[in-house]
C-alpha cells in the first residue's frame, strides 16, 4: 500500500509540475557551434549543483559552441528546491550527445526516469560530478530499484554510481568548511585531452573517499588540506586518493559509453580556473570531440557568478529557472536568505 501511495503522490506531483517542465535552454554560438546537444542535471541536497551546472552550461554555450539543457529539481510552484525529486524535461535526454549528472538521493516520478534509464541503455556518454556517485536512492519494490546507490539488484549492484561512473558512496575524506583539496595531475597522464591547459587546482570541498578499480584511468589525485587555503599544508593523515578518473560502461545492447567522473563540483569550487577548465574539457570529451580541445580556450564565465557558499538547506529560495534566461542574468538569482541549518 505505501508503494502504491507513493506511485499516486508522485504521479500527483509530475501531473502539478508539468506547467513547469519547460527546460532552460541555451543555444550554442553560431560562429563556434559544435553540433552537439548537451543535458545538465542539478539537483542535490547541499553543493549548491543549482548554481554549479547553469553556470557551466552558459560557459558551454556561449564560448564553445553546444546546446545546452539544464534541468533542475523543481517544487509544487515550480521553483528550484535543492534536492527536490522531481525533474521535469528529462524527454531532452532523447536528444543528448551527452549528459552531466549532478544529483543526489533522486526518487523520481517513473514518468521522468524513464527517461534516465532509456538514454543509459543506449550507452550514452555521462559525465559524474560529487554527489552523483549516490544519485539516486529508490525503494527496492519501485520499477527502477536497480539505480539505487546500495542496489542488490543481480547485474547491477550499488546502482548508477557504482555501475556508470565507477563508485557509490564511500564516505567523506576531510572536513567541508575546514579542509579544502588541492587536486594534483598524475604526471604520466599529463597528455590526456581532459588535462589541457590544466593547473594549479584546488577546490573548497573537503575529500570524498575513493575506491578506485581496474578499469579506472586514473588522471588526478586529490591531497586534503589543513586550511581552506590553495597553500595550506597538507593533512599528513589523508595521503593523496583519486579524484577524477575515465572510464566506459555499457549499455543494455553492449553500446560503450565514455565517462567522466569528479568527486568534486561545488558552487565555489568552479571559481577555481584549473578545475573550471578540466570540467568544460571533460565534456568535450565525452562528447567524442577531444581533438577540438585547447589550452587557451575561453572559460570565463557569462553573466554574473556570484555562488552561494554550499552547505545543507543553504539554497537560495524563490528561483524559479526562467530567471536564467539569457546569459546576463546573476547566478545565483537570488542571494541565500534561508535559515541556517
Amino acid at each position: 500500500m505505501k508503494t502504491l501511495s507513493r506511485i499516486f503522490l508522485s504521479g500527483l506531483v509530475f501531473l502539478a509540475s508539468s506547467a513547469f517542465a519547460n527546460p532552460l535552454v541555451y543555444k550554442a554560438d553560431e560562429a563556434k557551434a559544435k553540433g552537439k546537444h548537451i543535458v545538465l542535471i542539478a539537483s542535490d541536497h547541499e553543493y549548491r549543483s543549482e548554481e554549479t551546472i547553469p553556470a557551466l552550461a552558459r560557459i558551454l554555450a556561449k564560448h564553445h559552441g553546444f546546446d545546452c539543457t539544464v534541468l533542475f529539481g523543481l517544487d509544487e510552484n515550480g521553483e528550484v528546491k535543492a534536492g527536490e525529486s522531481n525533474i521535469p524535461g528529462l524527454e531532452a535526454l532523447e536528444t543528448a550527445d551527452a549528459a552531466v549528472f549532478y544529483t543526489r538521493f533522486q526518487n523520481l516520478p517513473d514518468e521522468q526516469m524513464k527517461h534516465i534509464d532509456a538514454y543509459l541503455n543506449r550507452g550514452g556518454p555521462v559525465m559524474g560530478l560529487r554527489t552523483a556517485t549516490h544519485g539516486f536512492k529508490i525503494p527496492a519494490d519501485a520499477t527502477y530499484a536497480k539505480y539505487d546507490f546500495r542496489s542488490k539488484v543481480e547485474g547491477y549492484e550499488n546502482g548508477f554510481g557504482h555501475q556508470v561512473l565507477g563508485q557509490t558512496w564511500v564516505g567523506h575524506y576531510g572536513r567541508n568548511h575546514k579542509q579544502s583539496t588541492r587536486i594534483t595531475i598524475v604526471p604520466e597522464k599529463a597528455g590526456h585531452p581532459i588535462l589541457t591547459g590544466v593547473k594549479d587546482i584546488h577546490v573548497q570541498c573537503g575529500g570524498y573517499n575513493a575506491e578506485t578499480a581496474d578499469d579506472f584511468n586514473i588522471l588526478t589525485m586529490a591531497q586534503p588540506l589543513m586550511s581552506m587555503e590553495f597553500d595550506g599544508e597538507p593533512d599528513e593523515s589523508k595521503p593523496p586518493k583519486a579524484s577524477e578518473w575515465t572510464r566506459e560502461y555499457a549499455g543494455a545492447k553492449g553500446e560503450k559509453g565514455r565517462v567522466f567522473t569528479s568527486l568534486y563540483g561545488a558552487s565555489e569550487d568552479i571559481l577555481n580556473d584549473g578545475y573550471r577548465r578540466m570540467l568544460i574539457n571533460g565534456v568535450y570529451w565525452i562528447a567524442g570531440l577531444e581533438d577540438k580541445i585547447t589550452a587557451d580556450s575561453s572559460i570565463g564565465f557569462v553573466g554574473p557568478y556570484e555562488p552561494n557558499t554550499f552547505r545543507g538547506g543553504g539554497y537560495a529560495r524563490g528561483v524559479k529557472p526562467s530567471m536564467y534566461e539569457g546569459f546576463e542574468s546573476r547566478i545565483p538569482a537570488n542571494a541565500n536568505t534561508s535559515e541556517k541549518k
